[in-house]
């Protein structure tokens, strides 16, 4: 692996562009642009371009709006009150 090289995460199919390698303890490591996220080499296999797809961060992360969290908590509530049978003591 060498820097600027594609390669692909075997485990998880990961696709990425190399930005660095260091070798650690007698372990060779890449880092993916993808996720910013250091891989052990010998669990990459090289890529081609047509298989790497640059996603910018803002695109893999999503932030739920205040009424999507809303709405989410509403329907959860309504969801349990429905589930409770009235009973009473006596």
């Amino acid at each position: 692996m060498q820097v600027g090289d594609y390669a692909k995460y075997r485990v998880t199919g990961t696709v990425g562009k190399v930005l660095e390698v260091q070798e650690r303890e007698g372990v060779e490591w890449a880092l993916l642009d993808t996720y910013q996220l250091w891989y052990v080499t010998s669990l990459l296999d090289p890529a081609s371009a047509n298989e790497y797809k640059r996603v910018a961060y803002k695109e893999r992360t999503h932030r739920a709006t205040k009424e999507e969290v809303t709405a989410s908590l509403e329907e959860g509530i309504e969801h349990d009150i429905t589930d409770v049978s009235p009973s009473g003591a006596g």
